[in-house]
């Protein structure tokens, strides 16, 4: 890969490497992670879902900014651990997978629009209840805009989740607003409401909020941690996490940097000067 014309940050190959979280709202940023940066996030969660039962996860999201509006992304959960009436039970969990394309990077009075789709491959094992066991589908549209020393971001998702029971799939609706803002020097508060319609007959709807705040290390690195509370039954009745994201490496400019230096070892003609990008 080489440098894309119209690039965001134009010369990105030049910029220096910032971590762009998606941490720690449900809701995502239509802006994706620099181009050619590797990014990683990862958290801690405990879950108190209703009365009498608990989960405990690590997961996390990996990401790579292919093209410049085009990123790749790997959700998924390390390890996961739920306690019920019956017991407790431990293993992995699902991995989603799937591109992020904004379409409209943001201007004054218009935010940056993009559309993502995430399959899930059901990795946790339906037998202790950890997971379905089927395959699940989410198509969000994302918007996002910076009004000041404020951030918002808008998510509307379409989910069709697998029916364990007959083949066929349920279908509902999830709704995310967040919005962030900065405290001081590195500290920023970032609050969320959003909710879900019902999936079916046993799966109700539900309405939940977020806080948290966040603080950036260095321009690499970010930390976090919140609270979120449910304000109605059927979602996160309780819900504590923290966790980190980090920026590892634009894979692009080190790929640059070890080309221009095999040539020179191959023969005199490799030591002609190459135009500057």
């Amino acid at each position: 890969m080489g440098t894309q014309t119209g690039c965001y940050a134009q010369s990105v190959t030049a910029s220096p490497v910032a971590a762009h979280p998606n941490r720690p709202t449900a809701a995502n940023p239509a802006d994706i992670t620099q181009y050619g940066v590797l990014e990683l996030e990862y958290g801690w969660d405990h879950f108190w879902p209703e009365s009498g039962i608990h989960q405990t996860s690590v997961g996390g999201l990996l990401k790579f900014a292919l093209l410049c509006d085009v990123e790749l992304r790997w959700d998924t959960t390390s390890f996961l651990s739920q306690t019920d009436p019956i017991g407790t039970h431990r293993g992995v969990g699902d991995n989603w997978l799937g591109p992020q394309v904004r379409f409209y990077r943001q201007t004054t009075r218009v935010p940056s629009l993009a559309f993502s789709y995430a399959v899930k491959i059901p990795s946790a094992r339906p037998d202790d209840g950890l997971g379905t066991g089927r395959v699940d589908h989410a198509f969000t549209f994302l918007a996002s805009k910076d009004i000041g020393h404020s951030h918002v971001d808008v998510n509307v998702t379409e989910f069709l989740i697998g029916r364990s029971d007959r083949s066929g799939d349920d279908k509902n609706q999830q709704v995310n607003l967040a919005l962030s803002h900065a405290i001081r020097a590195g500290l920023e508060f970032a609050g969320e409401v959003y909710g879900e319609d019902r999936l079916n007959k046993t799966t109700r709807g539900f309405v939940s909020s977020l806080g948290a705040l966040t603080y950036t290390v260095t321009p690499r690195l970010v930390i976090d941690g919140g609270f979120e509370l449910g304000l109605t039954s059927g979602g996160p009745h309780r819900h504590v996490f923290f966790g980190a994201t980090y920026s590892i490496a634009n894979l692009y400019r080190a790929w640059r940097r070890r080309r221009a230096t095999v040539p020179s070892i191959l023969s005199p003609k490799s030591q002609i000067t190459e135009p500057a990008d």
